[in-house]
Formats: structure tokens, C-alpha cells, sequence
């Protein structure tokens, strides 16, 4: 039987967030980034850190997969996430879609946004 795990948010006293992952109780893992025990991780400079989100999965293959999506959100959409705000998820991902899509055709005179800055250092 596999095990579960918990994808968790942590909001950084700098006001930027690192997603994480742990197959233990979240209060657990965000306790050690908490106290800086996690030597060279993006919150041992950037504490105190609180917990902002999280969710457990029932298998581990899906809360990682759900980690590395989310590490690839922008802030506006892991805020939405967050608040469970699914219908502004939608539609910063149709944004984004349409963004793309306009980049790769020569006719788009638009000047496009340059992508948000990603909060997560790992």
C-alpha cells in the first residue's frame, strides 16, 4: 500500500511563498523550516515562515504531481488556489494559454507582460 503525503504553502516573512512536500504531519515539517533546521533551503533566509496552505493526498504520485504544478503557478494563481477561488484559477490559466499563444504567432503586434517572478527557490 503506498503512502500519502501533504503538499503544503508557506508564506515567508519577505512575502514570497515556497511550496514543499512531506509524507509526515505538515506541523512537523513546517515546525523545522520554522526553526531554520533545513540547511540551504529558500526559508532558512527568509523567516519567520507561516503556514498557508495544504492539502493531503492519499497517494504520494499525486501530491508530487500536484507540487510540481503548483512550484509552476504564478503568485496571482497560487493566491486563488489558496483562497479556493476555482473560477479565477480558470481563468489566469486561460490568460496564460492565450499569452503563449499570441508569443508564437509572427501577426501579434502585442507587447507582452514578462512572466511573474517564481517564489520558490527549490
Amino acid at each position: 500500500m503506498t503512502q500519502g503525503a501533504s503538499i503544503y504553502i508557506l508564506r515567508c516573512a519577505d512575502g514570497s511563498y515556497y511550496t514543499g512536500i512531506t509524507h509526515r504531519a505538515v506541523e512537523e515539517r513546517v515546525s523545522e523550516h520554522a526553526q531554520g533546521l533545513i540547511k540551504g533551503c529558500y526559508t532558512e533566509s527568509r523567516l519567520p515562515v507561516e503556514l498557508a496552505f495544504s492539502e493531503y493526498f492519499q497517494r504520494i504520485d499525486e501530491a508530487v504531481a500536484a507540487e510540481r504544478r503548483i512550484k509552476g503557478w504564478s503568485r496571482a494563481k497560487k493566491e486563488a488556489m489558496m483562497r479556493g477561488d476555482f473560477a479565477a484559477i480558470s481563468t489566469l490559466a486561460k490568460r496564460k494559454r492565450r499569452t503563449v499563444a499570441s508569443k508564437s504567432d509572427p501577426s501579434s503586434f502585442e507587447t507582452q507582460a514578462s512572466p511573474a517572478p517564481q517564489d520558490e527557490g527549490s
